[in-house]
């Protein structure tokens, strides 16, 4: 690939990562409101204790449907401050590492997405297999699930 075919791949990952993210976002909104609604429409009956276990449980839901949200706002921003602007000679941050079955991007924790028709692994910068792929480069090799890799690109 040229630079800029490069870069725009690179920013393409990015904006599909960006994309990812907000839905789970407002997956988890939408989680929110209806943990909301399931808690504020409780019924009071005769066994006041099932009504406010039924409100506790809804309160608790939605509390947990909201650290979720927190996080991926949190993942949100990280990824979005990732340089794909930039070709970068070693991994890191915002590098694209291509090996004979594998590719890898180091942005976001988002796991084995499909792109394009190719099957691309979106690493977290603090997953242990991108500190494992940190600083290395084309021609350096790794060990990915007890196989040696070699790392054909960086870019």
């Amino acid at each position: 690939m040229k630079r800029q075919e490069t870069i725009d791949f690179k920013t393409g990952l990015k904006a599909f990562g960006e994309s990812l993210i907000k839905e789970r976002i407002a997956i988890a909104k939408r989680a929110i409101d209806n943990a909301q609604e399931s808690a504020n429409s409780e019924d009071k009956s005769s066994a006041g204790d099932k009504y406010e276990t039924g409100r506790a449980m809804g309160h608790l839901q939605k509390d947990m449907f909201a650290r979720q949200q927190a996080e991926h706002m949190k993942e949100l921003d990280q990824l979005q401050k990732v340089n794909t602007d930039t070709i970068y000679e070693t991994a890191r941050t915002g590098a694209f590492v291509k090996c004979a079955d594998h590719s890898f991007f180091i942005a976001a924790g988002l796991g084995k997405q499909l792109i394009g028709g190719q099957t691309v692994f979106f690493l977290s910068p603090h997953a242990p297999l991108a500190k494992l792929l940190l600083h290395k480069k084309a021609g350096d090799s790794f060990l990915f699930n007890k196989i040696e890799t070699v790392i054909l690109e960086v870019c």
